[in-house]
């Protein structure tokens, strides 16, 4: 553990501004002396006391709830001690002073060292400490920052549900499967001569292809719950006046976007977010594409490619009004073109003609969907593609948040298993092989939990925590 993990800390737990009530939290090895000298005296664990927090002086600075929770029973697996108070900015930062100074005239008494000064603690520190000290692993700990950032309820219970183990309890089954399948490879190694095939007899074939369904299963689930998490980057892209503001605003059920008849009145991206089942859309609208007619819409214009070059599925908008004028139509025959060679087939293309109610006689496209951004019809369709493009399915069971780091790991045991099943077919010839796949998948498997992982990864993690938490 790094020396930085020894100092107690400090840090106000609510978000910065006015509220009805603000928390001070600390957490530390024996923070005793601290309570005792900064409320006058003891706290019954896990009890909540309300009292005067008094300055240096004896007077009250407010009065509120203290909360003790002593190690090991607490969030972080050390003394825990929270104050909650009027949410004035002032009073809590005045809070904060108060116990670090607290905590200057304790590092000794009679010359013995007490309580090592307080600092204040850095972005997601108590949930880092918390995972330092066996309280939660490291799946669990980033469930805490997705459940405060969660945009839609989908995505809220979902990280509710990592944060209880839901996620972790799978790991934890396919690492234990895991384990068991390795001893039986090394006992191999380690026995050569023994006329018994450890393999054969324990059913070692069958248990790597239960162990592979068992991944696939996770995996499936782990990218449905990366997806509620980061959503899709839908962009709105299309020649001027095709109705690309007017559908940003249907989707999103409110006026976000100015829309006039006259071409190139967007000049600069709109986004929002919306939810479509629960998964969230960020959903950008963009200038139209043409040969810009002045500086600021050829920005503009530039600005809209780099989005359609950075979106997960892109919405091309074609006019049913004027479709079939020549020049419209081989307008949009060369952004096609170009969105093809940007794009290739990694990135869905949904086309989309707009202004079904104006031309009720056309018949309907080939492909792609035929909707009315003022009117509403073929909105649900259009929901339903976008779902699709992303490859969401709505889950049978219940439902865990995830990262892409997770789905990058799982990927990574897949590979790795795929692997050991090759060389598991070669038998005795390749058995030293088969047991570092093994390893190596198992290595990657705790990478997610973290009970294999580097500094530098804790580190990039818990620095996106808010402070307090």
């Amino acid at each position: 553990m790094l020396s930085r993990h020894h100092d107690p800390i400090i840090a106000i737990a609510t978000a910065p501004g006015r509220g009805a009530v603000g928390i001070v939290r600390l957490s530390g090895k024996n923070l005793a002396p601290l309570v005792h000298a900064l409320l006058g005296r003891d706290l019954r664990a896990r009890e909540a006391t309300y009292l005067p927090f008094c300055d240096a002086s004896g007077a009250p600075i407010d009065q509120g709830l203290a909360l003790y929770f002593p190690a090991p029973h607490s969030f972080t697996g050390e003394d825990v001690l929270e104050l909650q108070a009027h949410g004035g900015p002032v009073v809590l930062q005045l809070l904060v002073a108060r116990c670090m100074a607290l905590s200057q005239d304790l590092r000794t008494v009679d010359s013995q060292p007490v309580l090592p000064g307080l600092r204040l603690a850095q972005p997601g520190e108590f949930s880092e400490r918390a995972f330092l000290n066996d309280k939660i692993d490291l799946a669990q700990a980033e469930a805490i920052a997705d459940l405060i950032d969660a945009s839609t309820e989908a995505a809220a219970r979902s990280a509710t549900a990592s944060l209880s183990g839901a996620f972790s309890k799978q790991v934890h089954g396919l690492r234990d499967a895991l384990v068991r399948l390795r001893m039986l490879v090394e006992a191999t190694l380690d026995f050569p001569e023994e006329e018994i095939d450890f393999l054969q007899r324990a059913d070692a074939q069958g248990q790597l292809e239960r162990l592979q369904a068992a991944l696939q299963t996770l995996q499936q689930q782990a990218t449905q719950g990366a997806l509620l998490r980061e959503g899709i980057q839908v962009v709105i892209a299309g020649q001027p006046n095709a109705g690309k503001s007017s559908l940003l605003n249907a989707l999103a059920g409110a006026e976000l976007a100015i829309v006039t008849p006259i071409a190139g009145t967007t000049r600069d991206k709109v986004e929002q977010t919306i939810q479509i089942q629960g998964v969230p859309v960020h959903v950008v609208d963009t200038a139209g594409l043409r040969e810009g007619q002045d500086a600021v819409e050829k920005i503009g214009i530039a600005r809209a490619w780099d989005a359609i070059e950075a979106a997960d599925a892109v919405l091309f908008l074609h006019d049913l009004t004027r479709c079939e004028h020549a020049e419209y139509a081989a307008d949009d025959a060369r952004i096609a073109a170009t969105l093809a060679d940007k794009l290739g087939r990694q990135v869905p293309v949904i086309d989309i003609w707009n202004k079904a109610d104006a031309v009720e006689d056309i018949p309907p496209p080939a492909s792609g969907i035929r909707l009315s951004a003022k009117t509403g019809a073929g909105l649900d369709t259009l929901r339903s593609a976008l779902l699709q493009a992303a490859g969401w399915q709505a889950p049978a069971g219940g439902m865990f948040m995830a990262r892409e780091r997770h789905v990058q790991a799982l990927r990574s045991v897949d590979a790795h298993l795929l692997q050991a099943a090759l060389h598991l077919a070669q038998s005795a010839q390749a058995l030293d092989l088969l047991a570092e796949e093994l390893r190596l998948a198992q290595n990657a498997l705790n990478e997610i939990t973290g009970a294999f992982s580097s500094d530098d990864l804790l580190g990039v993690i818990f620095s996106s925590f808010c402070i307090g938490k």
